[in-house]
């Protein structure tokens, strides 16, 4: 083996000395496997990894210890110093490498002879002194190897792993918090309110009541974090500026995670909890992003707040384009679907215009913007929605580019790639594709007939070897073996199953819909306790997976799942901070995105106008009526704010198929039905228009009195 000279390489031993030191090869001694494990949460240059500074690495090799073993690690770098602590039976190993490269290479850490046990139980742990470690895989090697071991493709062999998240996430001031940040609203959030002196008389009314009322606590908490979550991250926001930081440890904003997946979120949590702000500092900082990141046009760049100016010195227009396509498709498009035209949507057009307007990449199809897999699923999703939301037939041309790329081309998901990456970086092009099929079967019939073998077989596919026993999805497979590449579940197993739910909404393919309501029946039974699947040691975890399932829940509304997100999103929560932030990173935002999500489920779509922390209110249904729960502790007047068929009247889409961070559609009003509002406790009775209770209605509350409202559809006008 051939050692690599040039690399930062340090290796200070606590263990016993080694016949050789560490060293960085060339390539791993594959002969001498006797153990390993591969896999990882994150992925980086089309390799998955697990980074220590979330969670140190645990596992167990059921090989007995013996002379000439050492470990060998898939070593990652980002052209930097990476550090690590590896602890092998008790005993412990600080090493740090990584430097000249940027990617992964193999580091050979030789054991000392003499270790005691039956087996090698190893812990990964982050170093002192540099970045923590990320790695992709943990090879033990062994004199004369061992004949009977599977082929090396196998994912694992031999070993047991964990993730352990709060030793290793305490060593951030953020990250491995657990706990309660608010236990001052503990008893708001946690006390019902007495049964009334005169219940409904009909039973079924009287239950419904009764949940609305606890769903107006779940609410309130959900909307009192969200609005907490600003507060602490604008604490934090530049001063000159008042940007927002990529993450609290450094010192710029990027299209890609300040402005894709923290300020959208701040931008809709104001929106709901707090129009002052939205009118005001929310759009400031969205005039002051414009003036400062555009580089190529409109497409941002990032902004460094220490240098007042580019934070890259030279363009790279791959990672601008990046930039701008996730900030479209997962923050500007979600305040779209919620706010309609706004300057917000006017931000997502101009970007959109101009990363097409610089495609640089030559296919058989035309120009497009990137080889990248998740830009190009981000591009699929925004064109294909921008298409209904213009009217503009150019972003359902460009969409015709990338789907006949993948689809029609050599670049089938399935078919022709090695790797299926079904991951947060990887899902976009599998959602995205059937957000096409979709624009294609109402505009471009011919297109929606090429695309529709292609499009079931990557889905068939999927399920075929891309699933566990429970319908949950594995994070990584191989094509070629039909395998996974570790036991790891992807949190953004409901991002997939919206792809297939829309292509059975439009070809009725009903193992495409049992797919979804396997996944959905099985998450209390077989995932309480780890609603984040692979990424249970974040919030972030949390906040993709419980929002797949809500927005699959709301075509498909399994009992034991709704029971599943109300357990799960108490471990969510319990990562937020007293000052309102929850991890520090650019994902927080992820988490207030699903906070509000879930308050929309339980108010029914509801919104005040002036919201309060005090002011609680959700809804129910019960014997075929919404039944609304008000109530605050001191007077309140204001308006009770119904939702509307956003899908159609802001997006103008054809139907209402699920999609990656929308808000989903409860119960919706609709200008010219009739609809009776009736004051349970009173009897008053008012007739309405939806087009009435969509600017919202007027209500007027005494201190700590319940307010019930029983809210029915009559008829068309």
């Amino acid at each position: 083996m051939k050692t690599f000279v040039g690399s930062i390489l340090v290796v200070g031993l606590v263990l016993a000395a080694s016949a050789a030191g560490p060293a960085l090869v060339s390539s791993p001694d594959d002969a001498a496997a006797v153990a390993w494990f591969r896999g990882g949460d994150q992925e980086f240059n089309g390799t998955n990894y697990y980074w220590l500074g979330r969670a140190e690495m645990q596992m167990t090799f059921e090989v007995k210890p013996q002379a000439g073993a050492a470990m060998e690690l898939l070593w990652g770098s980002k052209n930097d110093k990476r550090v690590a602590v590896v602890i092998v039976n008790g005993q412990s190993l600080p090493v740090s490498g990584g430097g000249d490269y940027n990617g992964f290479r193999w580091l050979r850490v030789p054991l000392p002879d003499g270790l005691k046990g039956e087996r090698y139980d190893i812990t990964l742990k982050p170093g002192e002194g540099g970045k923590a470690a990320f790695i992709a895989e943990v090879r033990l090697t062994a004199p004369g190897g061992d004949a009977k071991r599977p082929d090396l493709k196998t994912a694992s062999y031999k070993a047991k792993s964990a993730l352990k998240a709060q030793a290793a996430r305490a060593r951030s001031p953020w990250m491995g918090f657990q706990g309660e940040g608010f236990p001052e609203m503990r008893k708001q959030w946690d006390t019902p309110l007495p049964a009334p002196a005169k219940p409904a008389s009909d039973a079924r009314i009287e239950a419904a009541f009764r949940l609305a009322e606890k769903h107006a606590r779940q609410a309130n908490e959900a909307f009192y974090r969200s609005r907490k979550f600003i507060d602490g991250w604008l604490a934090h926001a530049d001063p000159a500026t008042g940007l927002i930081p990529r993450n609290l440890q450094v010192d710029y904003w990027n299209g890609r995670d300040s402005a894709a997946d923290n300020w959208p979120f701040m931008v809709l949590t104001a929106a709901m909890t707090d129009r002052p702000l939205f009118e005001g500092r929310m759009l400031e900082m969205l005039r002051t992003e414009m003036k400062l990141t555009c580089r190529v046009d409109r497409l941002p760049d990032d902004y460094s707040f220490s240098n007042k100016g580019w934070r890259r010195e030279k363009i790279e227009l791959d990672a601008i384009i990046f930039d701008g396509a996730e900030y479209v498709k997962d923050g500007l498009l979600p305040i779209t679907e919620w706010l309609g035209k706004s300057p917000w949507s006017e931000r997502a057009i101009g970007i959109i215009d101009d990363i097409w307007k610089n495609a640089p990449v030559e296919t058989p199809f035309g120009k497009i913007p990137t080889l990248n897999f998740e830009v190009n699923g981000d591009l699929l999703q925004a064109c294909a929605r921008l298409f209904w939301f213009t009217g503009e037939r150019k972003y359902l041309d460009w969409a015709i580019r990338l789907g006949d790329y993948y689809l029609l081309g050599k670049n089938h998901p399935t078919r022709d790639m090695k790797d299926l990456k079904l991951g947060d970086h990887s899902c976009e092009v599998i959602n995205g594709l059937s957000e096409l099929y979709v624009a294609c079967a109402h505009a471009a019939p011919e297109k929606r007939e090429a695309y529709r073998k292609p499009l079931h077989e990557m889905y068939d596919r999927i399920l075929q070897i891309a699933t566990n026993e429970h319908g949950l999805i594995y994070l990584h497979v191989n094509n070629q073996t039909g395998k996974p590449a570790s036991a790891a579940l992807t949190d953004n197993w409901g991002y997939n199953y919206d792809g297939f739910y829309t292509a059975y909404l439009l070809d009725k393919t009903t193992a495409y819909r049992d797919a979804v309501r396997k996944a959905l029946s099985n998450l209390k039974e077989h995932y309480t306790g780890q609603g984040g699947m692979c990424q249970s040691n974040t919030a972030d975890g949390y906040a993709d997976s419980i929002e797949g399932a809500i927005n699959l829940f709301n075509r498909e509304p399994i009992a034991s799942a709704a029971e599943w997100m109300d357990a799960e999103i108490k471990t969510m929560w319990g990562r937020q901070h007293p000052n309102g932030v929850i991890e520090g990173w650019h994902g927080d935002g992820n988490s207030a995105r699903t906070s509000l999500m879930y308050a929309l489920w339980k108010t029914q779509g509801i919104t005040v106008e002036p919201w309060r922390a005090d002011v609680r209110f959700g809804a129910a249904r019960g014997g075929g009526n919404l039944c609304i729960s008000v109530v605050a502790d001191k007077p309140w007047e204001g308006r009770l704010i119904f939702d509307k068929q956003r899908h159609k009247l802001n997006m103008h889409l054809p139907l209402d198929y699920p999609r990656i961070n929308q808000f989903p559609e409860w119960f919706t009003a609709q200008a010219g039905e009739r609809y009776e509002v009736c004051n349970a406790a009173s009897g008053e009775k008012q007739v309405r228009d939806g087009k009435e209770l969509i600017e919202g209605i007027s209500v007027s509350l005494k201190a700590g009195e319940e307010l019930r409202l029983v809210v029915k559809t009559k008829t068309k006008k």
